[in-house]
């Protein structure tokens, strides 16, 4: 059975994995009959954000496998479990993924990912195993694969400059589209970048799986 893994960045839209996002990855892989297994980073968020007020919570802390455990229903490892048994990667949005898995979400072009995360990602890319990059994900394309790499996060302009400034070619996408760069088995799709529902968003995502599974 084809196995995918699904890389989360905690659980909720301001400082971990968009749970919609990550809930639509996981269902639509279900529906393609493939086994799924999520992974997260075992180390401390970058901070706590109260979702009703979408202020940061001072002197609060999570840790993001644990806070990754809520989407997965308690299955999910740690990045350094992987084995190398998965067939490809998906990596949901949210700000988790700019704030948590490189820190884009602070310094914008000049960000870098967190040494766990990049090597958990280029043991799929050297083995030329297909990721798909899903909303905000997409910037770290750039910094994981040649310069030119094809990928999209929709039509903000000032996201996309700095996507073509770290190397990458922007490709600007409607909410529902996603974009296929052949020759490195990447794809990338806008979802909440630009998605105004949790249909809109569904409707990228479920091509981007579909890429996905096909390529293995």
């Amino acid at each position: 059975m084809k196995k995918v893994a699904v890389l989360l960045s905690g659980c909720g839209v301001f400082d971990g994995a968009e749970i919609h996002e990550s809930v639509i990855t996981l269902l639509s892989l279900a529906r393609a009959g493939v086994a799924v297994q999520c992974y997260a980073p075992n180390r401390e968020q970058l901070h706590v954000v109260n979702h009703l007020t979408g202020e940061v919570e001072a002197g609060q802390g999570r840790n993001i496998l644990v806070e990754a455990a809520r989407i997965a229903r308690g299955e999910v490892k740690p990045l350094e479990d992987y084995q190398g048994d998965c067939d490809a990667l998906i990596l949901p949005g949210g700000f988790g993924a700019a704030k948590n898995l490189c820190n884009f979400a602070l310094v914008g072009a000049d960000n870098e990912l967190h040494q766990d995360v990049q090597e958990f990602v280029e043991a799929f890319i050297s083995a030329n195993k297909p990721v798909g990059f899903v909303c905000i994900s997409p910037v770290m394309m750039p910094k994981l694969l040649p310069a030119g790499v094809r990928g999209t996060i929709g039509t903000d302009a000032d996201t996309a400059a700095a996507f073509n400034a770290m190397g990458g070619e922007h490709q600007s996408a409607c909410v529902d589209a996603i974009v296929v760069d052949e020759r490195y088995k990447v794809v990338s799709t806008p979802a909440y970048m630009l998605a105004g529902n949790i249909t809109e968003a569904a409707d990228g995502i479920e091509k981007l799986v579909a890429q996905v599974v096909d390529w293995i």
